[in-house]
């Protein structure tokens, strides 16, 4: 019998796939999935309720650990999680594109990423996890056995996640889509914490021409590498 691998961290930029590609695979893999992005939009949608703007940085602190992050495990949602700020539920309200259009500013503040670090590191020390997002193999889990940086060009993003905006009833004009995605980037990439960038030792996988199940594939045949 193989070695049991511990963790798999999926970083890349918003419409690479990585959401769709991790959630399979912890399926495939009958473990945890997280999308850590999600903890981000929760303090996003957060602000846009409570009326703090996003350039606030005291007040967006301040606000992430008055409604704190919770993430509830749940095997029967489709997501096989729970996000709470504070004691609310949010659902679907994290994947509106006004939060999109925010959460990079917000996930940029070095206090907000401790509190959101701290309690991701905590579910993967519960045990084996795939987790997604864009600082996971450098920051959140660098001791990771398998680390994949998932990319695409910028057309075939926009294309993705215009076909979720729809899915979810939300219609945007592509050309302001595509804008709001470059500019996400390029603060993703930038911020003085924790930019957007593969590790070291990461997998890389551009995913533009590639479907879901190839891309599992790939990251599969890595984590039967590691138990080999």
């Amino acid at each position: 019998m193989g070695r049991p691998f511990a963790h798999v961290a999926i970083d890349g930029p918003a419409g690479s796939g990585k959401t769709t590609v991790a959630r399979a695979l912890a399926r495939r893999l009958h473990v945890l999935y997280l999308d850590t992005g999600a903890m981000y939009r929760a303090v996003a949608v957060a602000a846009l309720r409570q009326g703090v703007p996003v350039d606030d940085e005291a007040a967006i602190v301040r606000l992430a650990r008055a409604h704190p992050v919770r993430v509830e495990h749940d095997p029967h949602s489709d997501e096989g999680f729970r996000i709470f700020s504070g004691s609310e539920e949010l659902g679907a309200a994290l994947y509106g594109n006004e939060v999109s259009t925010v959460v990079s500013a917000v996930a940029a503040y070095a206090a907000v990423r401790g509190l959101m670090v701290e309690r991701q590191r905590a579910i993967a020390a519960e045990g084996p996890v795939v987790m997604a997002g864009r600082d996971i193999g450098t920051v959140v889990l660098p001791g990771a056995p398998v680390k994949v940086f998932l990319t695409a060009s910028l057309d075939v993003r926009v294309a993705r996640r215009l076909a979720e905006l729809a899915e979810r009833g939300t219609v945007v004009e592509p050309g302001e889509l595509r804008a709001q995605m470059a500019e996400r980037d390029a603060l993703d990439e930038n911020r003085p914490v924790a930019p957007l960038r593969p590790a070291a030792d990461a997998l890389l996988i551009d995913s533009s021409d590639l479907g879901v199940d190839e891309v599992v594939g790939l990251i599969a045949a890595a984590v039967e590498a590691v138990r080999a």
